[in-house]
């Protein structure tokens, strides 16, 4: 009789902790052997059952959760920020730039060096001569000066000397031309106006006066003025026929 009270009054203990124990999911450890230490082991079948709390030596000791797979590849291409260009490259550019600009000043420079006409080349031969000097900058000759006073006579004519010699450019002659204010208010003209380019002696004008009075010429006046020309010297050749031509043979105001 004692035992079966015993026993009865043991289930309804073990059915009062485990319904305590369910009741407070979030009990601690100690609690529940709180209750063990006081009812010695009869609650140890029940307690075999619940969940043990992680050790944290156990946590620790945990390996780490593998890392997400990669995303699948793609085949399209992946989109690539534009690079700033560097202080080196925005230096680099006025560089370029200068180069470029210091490469078209060359060749400007070595256009106009290659197309600059030759000089002439003009030799005082007195403290008297005067270079030829041009009136404008599209005078076509260079003016001539006289190095000593002299008189033409009218009807005649005089060598007027400039005190100069000169070497004109290869492929040129010099002639000498009339200047047209002597021309129309004296009548003055000039003669024998060639100047070749071997030539180098002394520079004369040969002075025709065709008025009625003498024409006085005095020191630095312009007497003439030099053109420069360019001539063209084949070689000679000899042949039997020449081809014919719509003029022919016609000259001396054949044609009108």
């Amino acid at each position: 009789m004692g035992k079966s009270v015993l026993s009865s009054n043991m289930r309804n203990l073990d059915h009062s902790a485990l319904c305590h124990v369910h009741s407070r999911p979030h009990a601690s450890r100690d609690l529940v052997y709180h209750h063990h230490h006081h009812h010695d082991d009869a609650l140890s079948p029940l307690l075999s059952f619940l969940p043990k709390p992680p050790d944290p030596a156990d946590r620790q000791m945990a390996p780490a959760s593998p890392p997400p797979p990669p995303p699948p590849h793609s085949p399209l291409p992946k989109r690539q920020k534009p690079n700033p260009a560097s202080p080196s490259q925005e230096e680099a550019a006025p560089t370029a730039a200068a180069a470029a600009s210091a490469m078209s000043s060359s060749a400007v420079t070595t256009t106009l060096t290659t197309t600059t006409q030759p000089a002439l080349l003009v030799k005082k031969l007195s403290e008297r001569a005067q270079l030829p000097t041009r009136g404008s900058a599209f005078a076509a000759g260079y003016d001539l000066y006289a190095s000593r006073e002299t008189v033409v006579p009218a009807r005649g004519k005089v060598l007027v000397e400039t005190d100069i010699s000169m070497a004109v450019p290869e492929g040129t002659y010099g002639r000498i031309a009339p200047r047209s204010g002597l021309a129309s208010k004296h009548m003055i003209d000039t003669g024998a106006g060639v100047i070749d380019a071997d030539y180098r002696g002394q520079v004369k004008v040969l002075l025709f006066n065709h008025g009625e009075k003498d024409f006085e010429v005095k020191l630095g006046d312009r007497v003439a003025q030099l053109v420069l020309e360019r001539i063209y010297t084949p070689e000679v050749v000899e042949v039997q026929e020449l081809e014919e031509s719509v003029r022919g043979a016609g000259g001396f105001g054949s044609t009108g």
